[in-house]
């Protein structure tokens, strides 16, 4: 069995890396649409998993790269095809947006 290529992180952790200006990290949510309007963090870029194979390009390969999803599965999920590609500053949101407790905003 191979090694895990990303870190899994806590909802809270992932709120203070949003909150500190000076850390270089993107955040990506791989959810559909319809589910991110329904509620998303501000400022996290969606791609959703079933985009992320013709869209990956879109995600800085030098940035430490948080992503998330509903429950921590699409998320783990992207980790692994994003590391495949070369990925390696990768984050895995715990328990998704299930677990998130701070703000979110509606579209």
């Amino acid at each position: 069995m191979s090694k895990q290529s990303w870190i899994d992180i806590m909802p809270e952790e992932v709120e203070n890396w949003l909150r500190n200006p000076r850390r270089d990290v993107q955040f990506i949510d791989v959810r559909e649409l319809a589910e991110y309007r329904e509620g998303h963090i501000k400022g996290v870029k969606l791609i959703p998993l079933s985009q992320l194979e013709v869209r990956y390009d879109e995600i800085d390969r030098k940035k430490e790269t948080v992503v998330i999803c509903r429950s921590g599965g699409r998320s783990r999920q992207a980790c692994e095809f994003l590391s495949s590609y070369g990925y390696r500053k990768l984050y895995n949101m715990s328990g998704g947006m299930l677990a998130w407790q701070s703000e979110t905003v509606i579209d």
